[in-house]
């Protein structure tokens, strides 16, 4: 089920058709649940599956054991709140509302985590608009229960934009994405209201003591507190599941894992201490809190999740809706390069460049690119491949196509006769556009893909075939010129300019 982007559209209203497939669609007597599990920041290679050698997912390579791995899904976006507004909306970053992450610093001091404990004023990152057809509101409107657990980012308390104003009916978790540099803490929101936890609040900013020793654990103890954020979404996940046994649900499970700061359960990081034995500290140079063992809290924190994914998978089957429920599994963005995070040692990106300027917050394959897993037991085929082209925006259609409904117009293809061995229909070209850091878009219309970077000062116009090339270092584009051409018109026909002005980057060939 494909539906047509009409020119010009930034925002999908709630007057769209119901399909007379609702309730009755062809995949299962039941309205199948849906699980959509985004994790934040892991790199194409950061599972067993997708090559990783030194971070243990058990849980995660059996998932693709038991459903479809894709090798060229992307993300919305390099960075998490435009990836979001992508995912939630069908539409590409060249038609969607949110292109950057925007904290509305105009409200005052927005970065500070004692000021947003003070004041819930402070929190939180543009909202989408109010009405915006998301995933949540479609599913909704197929008769699901719907929740979003873990880190939200797309609009403040009180604001419009909050996850119970655009289609979840609840919420748990962090509303805004500067809390969620933090695993411990002061608060995490329950629906529209804060509950406070019994933790102090340590700004991820806070370095070592005057006079710690680097080399002693005892020195980082202060990053370490009471209440665990993780372990207390994944409580909630499956109250959730429990309480939803009975209808049709779909839940988002956007945990924050693994985002800087590092910090993860001790017995996971013993466990990778014994495994890759002592390392120097990280001393917070990079942002974020220090770190005694960054290797092991970063590998701990995937291993960590990984454990939880299997938890839940097992809750299914315990509830006995494990055969009539799609699993998704994705990442935000690529890996990213501050906060004591080490991607090039974990060889995070995998097949792609990972190091700063390669993965988070660039348009190259390591920043978009993302490992993605669907599994749904008798319906897709087990321990299965797909080089199928697609991206964040396929999620609405192949979601409508699943509950029944009417997809409104998105940038998106349904991606069900992929799923099912059915013939799919391909997309002309993928598009994204990210405005911060200087500015840059991008294009991939089959093997090409047209870069341009830094538009906003001196742009740079790179021209790469990924099939020859998938590390995009030989650029082509000199040699090329008709190709160029030909992309960098799809490429205008591609956006509609934001409707903010931080958002608009004048390119002129």
């Amino acid at each position: 089920m494909k539906t047509q982007l009409l020119s010009g559209v930034t925002l999908i209203s709630l007057n769209f058709i119901s399909s007379p497939l609702i309730g009755q669609n062809n995949y299962s007597v039941e309205k199948p649940n849906i699980i959509y599990i985004l994790m934040d920041d892991m790199g194409y290679g950061e599972a067993g599956c997708y090559g990783q050698e030194k971070i243990e997912t058990p849980n995660i390579d059996k998932l693709r054991e038991k459903g479809m791995l894709f090798t060229q899904h992307y993300s919305g976006s390099p960075v998490s709140g435009p990836s979001r507004c992508v995912l939630q909306t069908g539409l590409h970053s060249g038609h969607s509302y949110i292109r950057g992450n925007d904290e509305v610093t105009a409200r005052g001091d927005v970065w500070s985590h004692d000021a947003m404990y003070k004041d819930a004023g402070l929190e939180g990152q543009m909202p989408l608009k109010p009405g915006t057809m998301t995933l949540g509101r479609l599913l909704q409107s197929a008769g699901y229960t719907t929740a979003c657990i873990g880190k939200w980012g797309l609009g403040y308390p009180g604001s419009v934009g909050t996850p119970n104003k655009q289609g979840f009916d609840f919420f748990y978790g962090y509303n805004c994405q500067r809390q969620a540099h933090t695993y411990f803490p002061g608060f995490l929101y329950r629906n529209e209201e804060r509950e406070y936890l019994a933790n102090e609040v340590v700004p991820p900013s806070t370095k070592l003591d005057p006079g710690a020793d680097p080399r002693d654990p005892a020195s980082y103890e202060k990053y370490y507190q009471k209440e665990y954020a993780n372990d207390l979404m994944y409580k909630e996940i499956l109250a959730f599941v429990d309480q939803n046994k009975d209808k049709p649900f779909f839940m988002m499970w956007t945990t924050p894992l693994p985002h800087v700061s590092l910090q993860a359960p001790k017995r996971w990081v013993d466990y990778y201490l014994k495994k890759f034995g002592d390392e120097e500290p990280y001393l917070g140079n990079k942002g974020y809190y220090p770190c005694r063992y960054p290797h092991a809290t970063y590998a701990g924190m995937i291993s960590y999740f990984d454990e939880q994914v299997g938890g839940l998978i097992a809750k299914l089957k315990e509830e006995g809706l494990y055969e009539n429920t799609l699993i998704v599994f994705t990442s935000d963005n690529g890996p990213t390069f501050n906060g004591g995070s080490d991607s090039p040692w974990f060889n995070s990106g995998g097949i792609f460049k990972s190091e700063a300027g390669w993965g988070k917050c660039s348009l190259h394959e390591g920043g978009i690119r993302v490992p993605t897993i669907m599994a749904w037991p008798g319906k897709i085929k087990k321990n299965s491949k797909s080089d199928h082209i697609s991206a964040f925006y396929d999620m609405m259609p192949t979601f409508a196509e699943l509950a029944g409904v009417e997809c409104p117009p998105t940038d998106g293809i349904s991606l069900m006769p992929t799923l099912l061995g059915k013939k799919q229909e391909k997309h002309d070209y993928l598009y994204w556009e990210y405005p911060e850091g200087g500015g840059s878009r991008a294009l991939r219309q089959g093997d090409w893909k047209l870069l341009i970077s830094n538009i906003r000062k001196n742009p740079k116009i790179e021209l790469f075939n990924l099939s020859k090339d998938v590390r995009e270092q030989n650029d082509l584009s000199a040699e090329n010129q008709t190709k160029v051409n030909q992309l960098l018109d799809l490429m205008e026909g591609a956006l509609v300019e934001s409707e903010h002005p931080a958002f608009r980057m004048k390119f002129v060939r």
